[in-house]
């Protein structure tokens, strides 16, 4: 089950990828998941009006050094033009595959006719992703199985991706209605991955390796994108890769470390706290470090509480 992934020449170690996650995938929680053995990695979503009028944060979000091995960005907006500038600007220059983000289910997104919206507009979609494909770029299409119960919109949508010049597509198996929750629509998925000649990746509910083993088994996609387990628990990898994972402590000093040194300690302390509450979830004491810890306004009060709680006997 476990094999390499060739998305037009770009050959990845394995097929268990991390989900972009707004908020989230940055540089330092990027690394830690490579380090555990995810097979590609992508940023958080970024908007490509934002790059279009200079804003500094949206460039902050695309930090990647040459170290960091293969690199995905995921991108959203609706206009053809300002989504090809985009994958040809400065700031992209330095991604080998540019995904892009059809499948956002958030109201402010879908409001701007961006997100999952796109999936309403076959038209605008295909003309998109045929405007970054001009780039000259690797292009992904992030989708849903469509927008409201019933739909069945995937293996219509993959094709249309793929005629536009997509390299790879992936299916979260879930409508827009759905947002996180609820059953994962398997069957669609695997009319996406019968319909189409490029990588399907499959998405959606995917917290173990059971989850992988069965999400493959009845897609028969290529690869598995794992999404919030990552957060909770991101030795998932090492688990799905069946490989024994390291200390959690000292990755996660070594995270605090890179995340305050790249966005600042006020950054660092808020954003730690976040991650750390996630990784404590299920470990004895877990309620009252969860106290203590969103209390800390240092990032040594922060080191030094989740040292405590992980060398407690």
């Amino acid at each position: 089950m476990l094999h390499e992934v060739d998305i037009a020449g770009m050959v990845c170690p394995n097929n268990v990828f991390l989900a972009p996650l707004a908020g989230y995938t940055n540089y330092p929680f990027r690394t830690l998941c490579a380090h555990l053995g995810a097979g590609l990695t992508f940023t958080e979503m970024v908007s490509a009006k934002g790059l279009h009028y200079g804003n500094e944060e949206t460039k902050r979000l695309l930090f990647c050094p040459p170290q960091e091995g293969y690199k995905a960005a995921q991108l959203f907006g609706s206009d053809p033009e300002i989504m090809r500038e985009a994958c040809e600007s400065e700031a992209l220059a330095p991604f080998d595959l540019i995904d892009i983000n059809m499948g956002c289910p958030m109201p402010k997104i879908v409001r701007n006719g961006e997100g999952s919206a796109l999936m309403e507009n076959f038209p605008l979609a295909e003309k998109v992703v045929s405007a970054c494909v001009k780039s000259g770029k690797r292009i992904s299409v992030k989708f849903r199985t469509g927008l409201r119960e019933g739909d069945r919109l995937a293996a219509e949508f993959a094709k249309l991706c793929e005629g536009a010049g997509a390299c790879m597509v992936t299916v979260h198996g879930r409508t827009r209605e759905k947002i996180y929750a609820g059953p994962v629509d398997y069957a669609q998925i695997a009319e996406a991955k019968a319909a189409v000649n490029i990588p399907v990746v499959a998405n959606g509910g995917v917290w173990n390796r059971k989850d992988f083993e069965k999400m493959l088994e009845r897609t028969g996609a290529d690869a598995v994108m794992v999404a919030r387990a990552a957060l909770f628990r991101p030795e998932v990898f090492c688990e799905i890769l069946e490989k024994d994972p390291p200390p959690m402590l000292p990755l996660f000093l070594e995270e605090l470390r890179e995340v305050k040194e790249m966005y600042g300690e006020r950054f660092a302390v808020v954003y730690m706290r976040k991650m750390g509450a996630f990784y404590a979830r299920g470990r004895h004491g877990a309620a009252a470090f969860k106290r203590k810890f969103f209390a800390a306004e240092t990032s040594e009060e922060v080191a030094a509480l989740f040292k405590a709680l992980w060398e407690e006997v």
